[in-house]
């Protein structure tokens, strides 16, 4: 059995702690505007809570299928599947043992101004539910000064299937024991959400967000209206107007008034789950933080949620042949 390890990722700048167990940040560190730095995501000090199930998905890639599948079941080219109920009634995240519970192989690590390392997990057929074997990749590079970037591949070996892959950090540009990210305002670069049912299940609409409190296309704070929708954002966000580069579109600027530390993410996936750890409550973390809800923002770019069962979204089906490919460009500034 493979052990889990922390690595570490530097360029002098800014910091990166990553574990093979789930390809999870365990730490980053980046300047604020006196060059300061802080570690802005939640997490651990050691790896022993992330592997007795602790973290509430902090800092991990989270597969097959990100987010929730309904009632746990699909149906692929006539064949009926069925997934573990591991967040009744859906499956979520890949189920019982999704990809962030599983430790990954280092293949290739390098050092020097743009150090990277790659992950890569090979997932059987049947795993989880799921069918067909398939071969994962995760590289994180720290591209610049404080550019961190994640390429994600997934290739179907004997089967097609369903993949959706996304990066689970809880940011708080504040520093992870700073407390809650209400204050941090948030621009996110799409007009349309997908609405829920009670189940958090998206409906199949395509909903606009102008004049409701989802519409996040100027810059606002996260906690002006985050009252209006129950315990807090945790919603599929249609990345539809963003401009472009590198092949990637601008899907989100997160910005912390105190430090003036700025987040730009960009990615080629189609939609972003916006959540503010509505479900966090009273972790003990990093150097003793608690932290509680809304203590951290995620911005998990995604597949749709229950794309597999919703013929109208963009489809998440890779079939043999195919190469599903996911990456994401996270762009630290002050301001």
């Amino acid at each position: 059995m493979a052990e889990a390890k922390l690595f570490e990722l530097n360029n002098g700048t800014m910091h990166l702690k990553v574990s093979n167990f789930g390809c999870t940040i365990t730490s980053l560190s980046v300047p604020d505007r006196v060059g300061k730095l802080a570690d802005v995501v939640l997490g651990f000090d050691t790896l022993e809570p992330y592997l007795k199930g602790a973290a509430p998905y902090f800092g991990c890639i989270v597969g097959r299928v990100a987010n929730r599948i309904k009632d746990g079941k699909f149906t692929l080219d006539g064949v009926e599947y069925t997934l573990p109920v591991n967040k009744p009634p859906n499956s979520l995240h890949g189920g019982h043992k999704g990809y962030d519970k599983v430790i990954w192989e280092v293949v290739e690590q390098k050092q020097g101004d743009t150090p990277s390392i790659t992950f890569k997990y090979n997932s059987h057929d049947g795993e989880e539910g799921y069918p067909g074997d398939l071969i994962v990749t995760a590289t994180y590079t720290l591209t610049s000064a404080t550019t961190l970037r994640l390429d994600m591949e997934a290739v179907p070996v004997n089967k097609p299937t369903p993949v959706s892959l996304a990066q689970h950090t809880y940011w708080n540009l504040g520093g992870h024991d700073s407390g809650n990210v209400l204050d941090h305002s948030i621009q996110i670069w799409a007009k349309h959400v997908t609405p829920v049912d009670q189940n958090t299940i998206p409906t199949g609409e395509i909903m606009p967000v102008k004049d409701t409190a989802f519409d996040f296309t100027t810059e606002q704070k996260i906690g002006s209206r985050i009252n209006v929708v129950g315990i807090g954002y945790d919603h599929n966000y249609v990345l539809d107007c963003g401009d472009e580069k590198l092949g990637l579109k601008h899907a989100v600027k997160l910005k912390d008034p105190r430090s003036s530390r700025v987040l730009n993410l960009w990615t080629n996936a189609p939609g972003m789950q916006f959540y503010t750890a509505n479900y966090v409550n009273g972790v003990v973390g990093k150097g003793g933080a608690v932290y509680e809800k809304h203590s951290g923002a995620c911005l998990e770019t995604q597949g749709f949620p229950n794309a597999i069962n919703q013929p109208n979204f963009p489809s998440v089906v890779v079939r043999p042949g195919e190469k599903y490919e996911h990456s994401m460009l996270f762009e630290f500034s002050v301001e």
